[in-house]
Order: C-alpha cells, then sequence, then structure tokens
C-alpha cells in the first residue's frame, strides 16, 4: 500500500498527472454544487466508490459535490438526466462495469457511453462470487455440484438488474458451466447484500469494495475472483478460472462521464481533481483494504477503454447468447 501511495504521488510530481492550465472558466468550482449521479441503490460499491470520491473533491474544489441516486430503468433515468444538463462540469455520471453492459445486453438501447465526455476511470479491481454461510459450500465446483442436483431452487441476487455486471457474471456462470439458477434482480448490490445477509438468497456476484469486507469478518462465504489472478485482499480466495470455470474474467471498474460537448479543458480539470483523490493516503489505503486499484485514466485513454470493453462485452453477450431476464 505504501509502495503504491509513494508512485501515485510521485505521477503527480513527475508530471505525468500534473494539473494543465486552464482558462478562468474552467478553474472556478468554488462555491459551485456539482451533482455525480449514481444509476444504482445507495449502499452498493459504485454509490460506496461514488461518495468517496465526491468528498474528496468537495475539498478540494471548495465545491459542494453531492451524490444522486438515480436507480433503475436499466440506467435510462440516471442517463436522461445528465443529458439534459448543461455541459459544464456542473453534472457527472459515475458509472461501473453494469452501466456499459447495458448496452450491449439490450439491443435498441437509447444511449452509447461512448459518445458522452470522458473524464476518467476511477478504480478496477475483480468481481467476487459468494454464498450465505448456511448454504455449507465452500467452493465453485460445489455450488455447480449443488445447483446440477436440484436445477433452479438456488437464487441469486443480481444487484442493478437486467443491465448489470453482477447479472451479466450470473449468467455467465450459467452458460459456462450449465446449471439452472433462480436469479433476482434488484435495484442495487445494497439490495441485493441485505437479502442474503438474511439467508432469503443463496448467493451474488458483487465488486470488491462492499464484498470483500463482508468476507473478512465472515458474513459470506467467498468462493471465486473474476481477475486472471487472486487479490491481495482475499489471497486465498482462487479465481473463477482456477475454479475451474475456463475463460471467466470480469474487471470491475468505476469511471466518471460528463454530458457530450463538455469542453475538454473541464473534463481534465475534473479528472486532474479525481487523479488527487485517489492519490490521498486514505482513499489509497481504503482502496488497497477492498482489493481495488486506483487508475485517474486520461480522458482520450479512458475512451478508448470504454469502447473495446463495449466490443469486448457485446461479443460475450452474442456468444453466450446471454438475454435479459
Amino acid at each position: 500500500m505504501r509502495l503504491l501511495r509513494h508512485w501515485l504521488l510521485g505521477l503527480l510530481a513527475s508530471g505525468a498527472i500534473a494539473v494543465a492550465p486552464y482558462p478562468a472558466s474552467a478553474q472556478d468550482f468554488s462555491g459551485k454544487t456539482i451533482r455525480m449521479i449514481v444509476g444504482l441503490a445507495a449502499g452498493g460499491a459504485t454509490d460506496v466508490m461514488a461518495r468517496l470520491v465526491a468528498a474528496k473533491m468537495s475539498e478540494s474544489l471548495k465545491a459542494n459535490v453531492i451524490v444522486e441516486n438515480k436507480a433503475g430503468g436499466n440506467f435510462i433515468p440516471a442517463l436522461r438526466d445528465l443529458t439534459a444538463s448543461p455541459p459544464n462540469g456542473t453534472t457527472l455520471f459515475f458509472i461501473s462495469t453494469s452501466t456499459l453492459i447495458t448496452q450491449p445486453l439490450h439491443p435498441g438501447y437509447p444511449f452509447d457511453l461512448t459518445k458522452l465526455t470522458p473524464i476518467t476511470e476511477v478504480a478496477t479491481g475483480p468481481l467476487i462470487l459468494v454464498v450465505k454461510n448456511d448454504l455449507e459450500v465452500k467452493s465453485v465446483g460445489a455450488l455447480i455440484e449443488l445447483a446440477k442436483k436440484d436445477p433452479g431452487k438456488l437464487s441469486f441476487g443480481a444487484g442493478g438488474g437486467t443491465g448489470s455486471s453482477l447479472y451479466f457474471a450470473t449468467a455467465l456462470l450459467v452458460s459456462k458451466t450449465g446449471i439452472k439458477l433462480n436469479i433476482v434482480n434488484y435495484r442495487g448490490a445494497g439490495p441485493a447484500l441485505n437479502d442474503l445477509l438474511g439467508g432469503h438468497i443463496d448467493g451474488m456476484f458483487d465488486a470488491m469494495p462492499v464484498m470483500a469486507v463482508q468476507a473478512k469478518e465472515g458474513k459470506v462465504t467467498p468462493l471465486g475472483v473474476t481477475g486472471l489472478k487472486r487479490s491481495a485482499t482475499l489471497p486465498n480466495v482462487p479465481t473463477m478460472i482456477e475454479a475451474g470455470v475456463p475463460d471467466f474474467e470480469m474487471a470491475g471498474w468505476f469511471g466518471i462521464l460528463a454530458p457530450a460537448g463538455t469542453p475538454p479543458a473541464i473534463a481534465q480539470r475534473l479528472r486532474d481533481e479525481v487523479a488527487k483523490a485517489v492519490a490521498a493516503s486514505d482513499v489509497v489505503s481504503m482502496l488497497d483494504t477492498q482489493g481495488m486499484s486506483p487508475l485517474a485514466t486520461q480522458p482520450d485513454a479512458w475512451r478508448k477503454y470504454l469502447q473495446s470493453e463495449l466490443e469486448r462485452y457485446t461479443k460475450i453477450t452474442k456468444d453466450a447468447n446471454i438475454k435479459p431476464e
């Protein structure tokens, strides 16, 4: 963690993430209110990460950066709000992998995230597969075996509904293993987690920021992570590939977009403020604990990554014949 912090601070000092000069109109957010829209319910990983970044940006910009949750509707209400807002940096959209996956999963989706103004990819990390403790399943293999004994009996929560990465990961597990699960859609990962802890559902995929804490505290049983390598936060939890599910890899990333037409100087200024936020020692410590890696990529790099992710998930959706439910 200390090395990670020094690396981030070194980037700031070296100019790799230096703050460039801006026109006066782009510099001053002091006293203004910046809305950061989250298209999911409060309490989930996306909401937690957005509030963490918003708090730091409020301090550095001397502005009131507030998080607004607009859950449901496959992110359409949130995107309508964003695209109807002036492109002046005062309305932002904090997204996760789930938001992007909505496009290939729903033909005719009315928005294209790659056409919005990219600010930055904030952080990335794997998803994690967990089950309730009294299910008495300790491995992915045992889960698959149990699901095959009684098809459709096990209930899995999908925070964010059919357009989410959590639903997508569950559907991908079904596709690759041939099991049948009862997928229960939720407006966000927070409500799904509550039902998991209450024993109302049997398992779920979730992003690391929330679920890693639950796993460490022994409240859920972790079975696998979706990265290509194990997470340093939970080193004893195998990857899904190690657990016997081939080519199962998904990243749980978070990023920020602004309305189309936002001036490049404003986008760059906001990106640089995010870079400061994720370089702060307490944020680095928290992300490390949660199994996430801070990024703060440049706007152009973020746009290219979004496009590559859209192409990748479009192919996976087609190849695996994943349909919304």
